[in-house]
């Protein structure tokens, strides 16, 4: 699940990459011809180029600023179901530790019967002789 996350998110990195290299491929040759109009003397057709830039910009701009804004929305979501999973497992891990208090509570007590049993044992073992005895007599 992790992986795919940050597969979605490497594919993400990668298509903001090229489109940056885009635009600044875009940006390069429009600034030559910027220069070139300006050069020329056309400034009608240079401010018709920078409408058009300013067009491709915003766009470009507002694609850009969404994808961003889609990533930072999956990064929530991630954050969010990892801080839910970090909630589950903290209380996991208090009940694990109760019940281990509980085990170590009762295991002093298994010990104490496992000896109460083996006193037993050895009485009955002194009586059994003793009740033969008796039972002869």
């Amino acid at each position: 699940n992790s992986r795919k996350k940050k597969g979605f998110l490497s594919v993400k990195k990668l298509e903001l990459a090229k489109m940056m290299q885009t635009e600044q491929q875009q940006q390069q040759p429009q600034q030559q011809n910027q220069l070139m109009v300006q050069n020329s003397g056309s400034l009608s057709f240079s401010s018709h180029l920078s409408k058009e830039d300013e067009e491709i910009s915003k766009s470009a701009l507002s694609t850009f600023r969404a994808k961003e804004e889609e990533i930072e929305r999956k990064k929530m979501e991630v954050r969010e179901k990892v801080q839910l999973q970090l909630g589950r497992v903290e209380e996991e891990t208090k009940r694990l530790a109760f019940i281990r208090e509980l085990e170590a509570l009762a295991d002093p007590m298994r010990k104490d019967v496992a000896l109460v049993r083996k006193k037993i044992d050895a009485v009955n073992k002194e009586l059994k002789p003793l009740g033969h005895t008796c039972q002869k007599k």
